[in-house]
């Protein structure tokens, strides 16, 4: 049975989770929206999603661009947890996780860091 967790309250652990990335980072994130939507329509099991062109993949051409987009699914990420703290930690993960791909790591180093 899925967590059961307001709107704010999954807003606010979202926001608790983008806190925890180190300042020196956080000041290099430009142009980046991140968004909570209850799921991914072509994959609902899908926790989380990062879509834009990541700061590695640049180039001149850059300019002008729509902004990135972090997406978290909050319905895929209460259905898989057990408690509230377990929440918390899932939200962290996939938070970390996406604004992960924007610096250009890939998956497979993801799950090699512990961040899968």
């Amino acid at each position: 049975m899925p967590v059961s967790m307001s709107e704010s309250r999954f807003e606010e652990l979202v926001g608790d989770a983008l806190d925890l990335i180190p300042p020196e980072l956080t000041r290099a994130i430009d142009n980046v929206v991140v968004l909570i939507e209850a799921r991914d329509r072509d994959d609902p099991h899908l926790l989380g999603l990062y879509h834009g062109i990541a700061l590695t993949e640049r180039d001149s051409h850059y300019g002008g661009a729509l902004p990135d987009t972090v997406t978290i699914y909050r319905d895929a990420i209460l259905e898989i947890c057990d408690d509230e703290s377990h929440v918390v930690e899932e939200v962290a993960i996939t938070v970390i996780h996406e604004i992960a791909h924007y610096f250009g790591i890939p998956e497979e180093r993801l799950h090699q860091l512990g961040w899968g």
